[in-house]
């Protein structure tokens, strides 16, 4: 019986960098009393283990169904009722199959249907997860001789690779013509440079030849986390990016992305290159100085560099608030950097709904002898413009936006009163607008807080378990990464200073400018995961004290909230059905 597709899971890079010629393959095919995995059982298994071209051995059974085998298959199989009376039960097969394949790679042609049958039978015997690698001849068939034969059926690639075994829908005689198979399509494969396993699966997945022949940049690629960068002729930066997995990343390049830019990429380039970090951050902190650097014309993020921005409380008889994207003597205060126009914005809107601080961009003069705007009838502005709100009162909002930089409490608190005052009213779209402008404004200060302390700290030592024995150490300057390092868990006070002697560490004297705000982000974000913790701090590192009850108590409120309202969108589509009680 026959499927179509294929399965498998990711193997480990030993067994990937495995030549083909040293790889052991066991070829499988198997015979049932239908196509169902869950409906219909297996009746019989043929199975033939090769490495490099020779046989190592072979098994066949019948097995037993526990039903009668509908006469449309008897047809096709020339298996009868009969012949598997007398044949032992799935239960007793599958651990002598299981002990045959061992650690071999697994091959089917239509390998997903023989696979799921597999995994079904020993999900029912309890035999544990069934979970090979798998390399599939009818995909492989697909990608390299799909123009040669008339279809993909085992029959007609047999007789495309001169088998010496005619399939004939029965087990044993099928694998034997899929081991021809194989041996006909890794023949051409490695005319096209796949001489590994993970070549061979790589192939399958490729989009071109072309792009796949140029997989050798990165053949030598280390399975470790890093930067990466595409270079063309000239030796200028195309691309530059991040990997959990360089060897692993860095491959999909040359097979399975298939987005046309990477095509383009590929094209132009004339060599990889790479750095292997201790850490992932390490390697998402050198990705973003290297943009920063380069401006690779690849990168989307070169296209939009993000131009921080800060809202200031200008220098004039009736101060403003106004966005910048550089703090000036001219301004009495500011606060930022902010992660782009857009927060600030809505971060200016929030003041002002706040406090009555005038949205308009005009200079007033002192005698207040303007003529008022749109925005006093619109009860939006005191009017300081015309004298209605006299310049001792407008000063005094002022000086309470200045406290506000230190402690937001009262802002905040004016804006939970506005969410209150309109939901007794019955306007809860405008109730739930002021509630997302509070929990805006609560995130963004608090954040600011958080980054504004890490930047003041002349080095920070900070660890984290990485669940397998070890701990990765970072020592953090002002805010910006130093450098990093991987040490033993049980490592004493001795063995952890000799490692960051031989980390790549950058000294910093300067604070931060307003470029480096995207590299203490995501230090913050890696230092409020779960089991971080500080081994030395050289300076002064806490965050202040006044509105920082209200700040978290925000903060978590605005995490409920949202929880509460992507459940209840889930409702309503129909994506998510709640249980009752």
């Amino acid at each position: 019986m026959g499927g179509s597709g294929t399965t498998g899971v990711q193997p480990s890079f030993e067994e990937l960098g495995t030549t083909l010629f040293a790889t052991t393959f066991v070829v499988l095919d198997l015979e049932t009393t239908g196509l169902s995995p869950e409906r219909d059982r297996i009746t019989e298994i043929g199975a033939v283990k090769v490495r490099g071209g020779e046989v190592l051995g072979e098994l066949r059974s019948f097995v037993h169904p526990g039903r009668a085998i509908p006469a449309a298959v008897t047809t096709v199989t020339g298996i009868t009722d009969a012949m598997v009376r007398d044949a032992p039960r799935a239960g007793a097969v599958l651990p002598t199959l299981l002990r045959f394949l061992g650690d071999a790679v697994l091959v089917a042609h239509n390998a997903r249907f023989d696979v799921g049958f597999l995994r079904a039978a020993a999900a029912r015997e309890d035999l544990g997860p069934f979970d090979p690698v798998v390399v599939d001849t009818a995909s492989l068939a697909r990608r390299l001789v799909r123009d040669e034969v008339r279809d993909l059926r085992l029959g007609t690639l047999a007789r495309f690779a001169r088998s010496r075994h005619v399939p004939e829908h029965r087990a044993l005689a099928d694998a034997r013509a899929t081991v021809d198979v194989l041996h006909a399509l890794i023949e051409r494969a490695g005319s096209m440079g796949a001489t590994t396993l993970e070549d061979l699966r790589e192939l399958t997945r490729s989009t071109s030849d072309r792009r796949f022949r140029r997989i050798s940049l990165v053949r030598e690629a280390p399975s470790t986390c890093g930067v990466y960068r595409f270079l063309d002729a000239r030796d200028e930066v195309l691309y530059v990016g991040k990997a959990t997995d360089l060897r692993s990343r860095l491959r999909s390049y040359f097979g399975a992305d298939r987005r046309r830019r990477t095509d383009d990429l590929v094209r132009e380039t004339a060599r990889v290159t790479w750095t292997p970090t201790a850490t992932l951050l390490e390697a998402e902190v050198r990705e973003l100085r290297e943009i920063r650097h380069h401006l690779p014309r690849y990168n989307r993020r070169s296209k939009r560099v993000p131009t921080p921005a800060y809202v200031a409380v200008t220098r004039e008889p009736f101060p403003r608030l106004s966005i910048v994207t550089t703090p000036r003597d001219t301004h009495r205060c500011t606060f930022g950097p902010l992660p782009s126009r857009r927060v600030a914005e809505e971060i200016a809107d929030a003041l002002r709904a706040a406090l009555p601080i005038r949205p308009c961009t005009d200079r007033l003069r002192i005698a207040q002898d303007h003529r008022p705007c749109v925005l006093k009838q619109l009860d939006q502005c005191g009017a300081p413009c015309d004298g209605t709100q006299h310049r001792d009162d407008y000063d005094h909002e002022v000086a309470r936006l200045e406290a506000a930089v230190d402690d937001p409490t009262e802002v905040l608190e004016r804006l939970r009163s506005r969410m209150r005052d309109q939901a007794r009213r019955g306007r809860f779209e405008r109730a739930a607008s002021e509630r997302q402008r509070l929990h805006t404004l609560a995130r963004v200060w608090s954040r600011r807080r958080r980054h504004d302390a890490l930047a003041a700290v002349t080095q920070l030592v900070v660890s984290r378990p990485t669940g397998d024995g070890e701990v990765d150490l970072l020592v953090i300057r002002r805010g910006r990464l130093a450098g990093t390092v991987r040490v033993s868990a049980t490592a004493d006070d001795a063995a952890v200073e000799q490692a960051l002697a031989l980390a790549p560490l950058t000294a910093f004297e300067t604070p931060p400018g307003s470029e480096d705000h995207e590299e203490i982000a995501l230090i913050v974000d890696h230092l409020e995961r779960p089991g971080v913790r500080v081994r030395h701090v050289d300076g002064h590192y806490a965050l202040p004290v006044p509105g920082g009850a209200v700040l978290a108590a925000l903060e978590d409120e605005a995490r409920r909230v949202a929880r509460d309202v992507h459940r209840d969108r889930q409702a309503l589509r129909g994506d998510k059905v709640r249980r009752a009680g």
